[in-house]
């Protein structure tokens, strides 16, 4: 209780900042650099070599592709079905399709799991969903905006990223036993700051503008992103016979609020861009309520 606590004391003082405080230029740039430049690594860095390697850990990678893909399908034919622009499916595929795992999903797993519970989603984040943000949604960005696609930038840009290259090294580092205790000590102590900073970045960020005729997408996309998604990896785990903590977790970071990188992907892309930001802040403060609650009704 007291780590959800500070989840939503932080995510409340940067609405407030937001709304009341006189805040210095590139405040929001400035923290999600560190955030997912230096503590993000960090945390990385110090959970990945605990991870006891368990024959279903591939359910929470696979669960991430599970609601990309499902996202895009779905979107795609509710596109047809009803007329929407090529530029809103695309808007609904990543805001809905890609998940805010990291910034929300690190601190709310690591509140309802502790430790074990974080260790299982960084696995997810960085081995599922980050990698389909840095293909997957390049791929579709370019494809429903009319722009043309590289190879060569979407891996550079998977090789470069920072948190990606902390997992390698932390797979490494685990083989080999794992760092000595001052490390460890040290990489948590970084990483920790990561909780509080990107909640209060996720408040400086909040913009909620309902219009009418966002209704249906926005009912559609959260629908997909909040309940249907969750239950298709639910469903798809338990088929697969896999149980415990690493179908929770799976499941509860399929469940989380769309992500903010993936609003920003599809403004810079000109997909609807008020629609993202629209879903991107329901999402999250739904969220609140329907991951707990998805994670009672887990056991």
């Amino acid at each position: 209780m007291s780590a959800l606590l500070t989840l939503f004391a932080c995510l409340a003082l940067g609405i407030l900042c937001r709304r009341f405080a006189r805040l210095p230029d590139g405040i929001v740039p400035g923290l999600n650099w560190w955030v997912l430049n230096v503590a993000l690594p960090a945390l990385v860095l110090a959970l990945v070599p605990r991870v006891a390697l368990d024959a279903h850990l591939w359910l929470p990678v696979a669960g991430m592709y599970v609601t990309f893909f499902g996202a895009w399908f779905v979107f795609a034919m509710l596109g047809r079905l009803w007329g929407w622009s090529r530029q809103r499916v695309g808007c609904l595929t990543l805001a809905c399709g890609l998940g805010n795992t990291s910034f929300m999903g690190y601190p709310m797993i690591e509140a309802l799991h502790g430790k074990d519970g974080l260790s299982i989603a960084v696995i997810a984040d960085q081995m599922g969903c980050f990698p389909l943000l840095a293909a997957g949604g390049i791929v579709v960005a370019s494809i429903y905006s009319g722009k043309g696609t590289q190879v060569g930038v979407v891996v550079g840009r998977v090789l470069r990223f920072p948190a990606f290259l902390a997992l390698l090294l932390g797979m490494l580092v685990g083989v080999t036993g794992g760092w000595p205790e001052a490390v460890d000590r040290l990489l948590m102590q970084i990483g920790q700051t990561l909780t509080p900073l990107a909640l209060f970045s996720v408040g400086l960020q909040f913009r909620l503008a309902l219009r009418r005729e966002h209704a249906g997408p926005l009912l559609a996309g959260l629908g997909w992103k909040l309940l249907l998604a969750p239950l298709a990896v639910f469903g798809f785990g338990v088929f697969a016979g896999v149980g415990g903590l690493v179908l929770v977790v799976a499941v509860l970071q399929a469940a989380m609020a769309p992500m903010i990188s993936a609003a920003i992907l599809a403004d810079q892309h000109g997909l609807e861009p008020d629609l993202a930001n629209t879903v991107l802040s329901a999402g999250i403060l739904l969220s609140l309520v329907t991951v707990p609650l998805g994670n009672a009704w887990l056991g």
